[in-house]
């Protein structure tokens, strides 16, 4: 099989964890890393794309191991592997991802939904999380104006030393 992905790391990696792990265990990680390295790529056609959906078919055909073995006992449910199903038709539409890197919307989801749910009192929560986020996004834009206003140089401490330096120069005047 001719896949253009970094088969260095694969070369180490899956060598070191073969004959620690289930055979198939080892096929699971290899179509997983493959998927991985495939998608990283700047340039992808459809030869590329059908490589993908190869990789993430066989990964799939594979991963039940992990249940067997009592790896994850209950099967995944995890959203950035779902997200895998969609990455062809992604592609497509939107172009190469270049490596871009899922966690930084996994910290948008945690800043603007995961934080909310757990100020929120779970009682009608979607208005409780919306509201949270707008006097967040409020405060955040209080603070660029304050900012840009030059009203956030320094700290409070600053401020009552530079007022009492001002009060003892005027007394002594």
């Amino acid at each position: 099989m001719s896949l253009n992905f970094s088969i260095d790391f694969v070369k180490v990696y899956l060598p070191a964890i073969e004959g620690h792990v289930p055979a198939e265990m080892v096929q699971a990680i290899r179509a997983f890393l493959e998927f991985c390295y495939i998608a990283r790529r700047d340039i992808l056609d459809t030869k590329s794309l059908e490589e993908l959906e190869d990789a993430l078919k066989r990964y799939h055909a594979h991963r039940k191991i992990f249940q067997e073995c009592g790896v994850r006992p209950n099967g995944f449910n995890l959203p950035r592997q779902h997200s895998l199903v969609h990455y062809h038709q992604l592609i497509r539409a939107f172009g190469a991802p270049n490596g871009l890197c899922s966690s930084i919307t996994e910290s948008k989801h945690i800043k603007a939904v995961k934080e909310p749910w757990r100020r929120s009192n779970r009682f009608n929560a979607l208005g409780q999380m919306l509201l949270t986020n707008q006097r967040l996004d409020k405060l955040a834009a209080a603070q660029v104006d304050f900012v840009h206003r030059k009203m956030l140089d320094g700290t409070s401490l600053d401020w009552a030393l530079s007022r009492i330096g001002a009060y003892i120069c005027h007394i002594q005047i």
